[in-house]
């Protein structure tokens, strides 16, 4: 199969040829159709997530075809279209996979990060971490639900009943979850880079009342803010945006170092908090939701070999919705 590898923080990645994955008890054995290219991604390729499993396929934003189950598989049969997260692997024994946290196991493995991923024609995946994907979805548009929707859809769920949701970066999970939040009945307020009213316009396409750069004050104060950007300079900012009371959602696996801030911005009951990860009922609650909605995903695509040049597109900030690699045939 072809595969492309990262050997290392400034390697650039190299497309092979390699022995197709042999699954094990409980695997099963996919034909890759589409691979979303995550943020989290470049965090692997940047060297700001550490230890990464080297050599590594990326990926965790899988959508594939069943090709061989492995001993013991009783989910899935050959044939079926499956998706693939970035949570891979839990131990199920530690204190939070006892209590409904998997996200934090202690053990946990992760989907193109500690486990090879997605950007090759086949993988290899935990039955137990695969979900059915909604008929409605082709697979590029499937794609990105795996872990934009996957993660801003718990992050949403962390802002409670907030009515007035800002969103401090509007790319892949921000395009999703503005949809799901004016379907709830929320008013959205997004944020973007200076300057980029492209980016406004395509926020305000998709419901959001208002949009702006990230340094402005919103019209109206907010009940909750969600940051996908991965600028710790965006925490004050989204605090002083944020009514009594109010929450900001830390959504990112990265993020740069938030600066001092004065005690003002998170006085009268303010919460500043993170997302980590995702659960399995996570990804059945909103694959069930998303087709209600119903959510729509714009992605860009590239093939395979391109993926240096999707990474950089989704780097530059110019990307609008999702980038993924198209691997059907």
């Amino acid at each position: 199969m072809k595969a492309v590898l990262f050997r290392g923080k400034g390697v650039p990645l190299q497309q092979l040829e390699l022995a197709d994955p042999v699954p094990g008890r409980g695997q099963v054995r996919l034909g890759v159709r589409a691979c979303g290219v995550c943020r989290t991604d470049l965090h692997i390729v940047d060297g700001e997530l550490g230890a990464p499993k080297l050599p590594l396929v990326l990926g965790h934003q899988i959508v594939g075809t069943i090709l061989e189950a492995g001993e013991g598989v009783d989910r899935f049969a050959a044939g079926q279209r499956v998706g693939v997260p970035w949570l891979g692997w839990t131990c199920g024994e530690c204190s939070y996979c006892r209590t409904g946290r998997e996200n934090l196991c202690d053990d946990a493995r992760f989907t193109g990060y500690t486990i090879d991923g997605g950007y090759a024609e086949e993988t290899i995946a935990d039955e137990r971490f695969c979900f059915p994907i909604p008929a409605g979805y082709a697979d590029l548009q499937a794609a990105p639900l795996l872990c934009a929707g996957l993660i801003g859809y718990r992050s949403l769920a962390l802002t409670g009943d907030a009515e007035r949701v800002g969103l401090y970066g509007f790319g892949a999970a921000a395009h999703i979850i503005c949809q799901v939040a004016r379907w709830q009945g929320r008013r959205v307020f997004a944020f973007t880079r200076p300057g980029d009213h492209e980016g406004q316009a395509f926020a305000r396409t998709l419901g959001a009342e208002w949009a702006g750069d990230s340094g402005r004050q919103p019209p109206e104060a907010l009940d909750a803010a969600i940051i996908f950007a991965p600028a710790g300079e965006l925490v004050p900012v989204a605090l002083a945006a944020t009514a009594k009371g109010g929450s900001v959602v830390c959504a990112g696996i990265h993020m740069s170092d938030i600066p001092a801030f004065p005690y003002r911005l998170l006085w009268q009951e303010r919460t500043l908090r993170s997302v980590a990860n995702l659960t399995r009922a996570d990804g059945e609650a909103f694959m069930a939701l998303a087709p209600q909605v119903p959510v729509r995903t714009e992605v860009t695509a590239f093939p395979l070999a391109a993926a240096e040049e999707a990474l950089a597109l989704l780097r530059s900030g110019a990307a609008r919705g999702a980038v993924a690699l198209s691997l059907a045939v």
